[in-house]
């Protein structure tokens, strides 16, 4: 049985599609044996869900992975895909709330892209324990401040159906780093914003791609012990 992403993520089932994250919905024994893996790489993960109970129907229930040194994407939207934050204010205390926070929680983004209604960033967080407090800090902020601007207020802001307000995943290698960072930066030209990402202001890079790639590899921020569905080959 493969991963599983609902369709009601279409920015995360596209960015799936294209090998650069995996969802987190995985069978019991795909779990145990990425755990196993983790263990025998010596890098410890810690996994939080909504539930005390991990499986569900004989599937692992989506979790969030605190891994240290690690290159990470992370993709958010608004509940209902509202375009809540298509103004130019609104769009600004995203900016400045994302840089305050992931700068206190040791994140350093590679590239980050914001649109009316959902942004992509992509980078290295030095402890995996500040994940949740990073997302925690940026969405409760800005749900807040941009909330005040809306004509009608949006009780769950980032929140999804399934009270998910984020996604996460770690990236394996080099090459789904190179995906991920290239998926990122052209998202304007995706949504047909712009014909070049460097015409959009809301695209934004902070470190190039060949700079990210080469100090990963020397700090070992990829998990590449663990295998990543997609790059296995298919038996004939």
């Amino acid at each position: 049985m493969g991963v599983r992403l609902s369709r009601r993520h279409r920015p995360l089932l596209r960015a799936e599609k294209q090998g650069i994250f995996p969802a987190r919905r995985f069978p019991v024994k795909c779990l145990v044996n990425c755990c196993v893996m983790l263990l025998r790489m010596g890098k410890p993960i810690k996994k939080i869900s909504r539930s005390e109970n991990p499986v569900h129907h004989g599937e692992h229930r989506y979790e969030h992975w605190l891994v240290d040194n690690q290159v990470y994407f992370i993709t958010a939207r608004c509940r209902d895909q509202f375009p809540a934050i298509a103004s130019e204010r609104a769009k600004e205390i995203f900016w400045d709330r994302f840089a305050h926070y992931t700068a206190e929680c040791g994140f350093t983004p590679w590239v980050t892209s914001l649109l009316d209604n959902h942004y992509h960033t992509l980078g290295y967080l030095r402890e995996g324990s500040q994940l949740s407090k990073m997302m925690q800090r940026v969405h409760g902020s800005v749900a807040k401040l941009v909330n005040d601007l809306l004509p009608a207020r949006r009780a769950e802001f980032w929140r999804d159906v399934k009270y998910k307000e984020y996604s996460d995943g770690c990236i394996r290698d080099e090459l789904q780093a190179r995906r991920a960072y290239r998926y990122t930066l052209t998202q304007a030209v995706r949504h047909g914003v712009a014909q070049d990402w460097r015409e959009y202001a809301h695209t934004r890079v902070n470190v190039e791609l060949e700079l990210a790639i080469r100090r990963s590899h020397q700090l070992k921020a990829f998990m590449e012990e663990v295998p990543y569905k997609r790059y296995l080959k298919k038996p004939k």
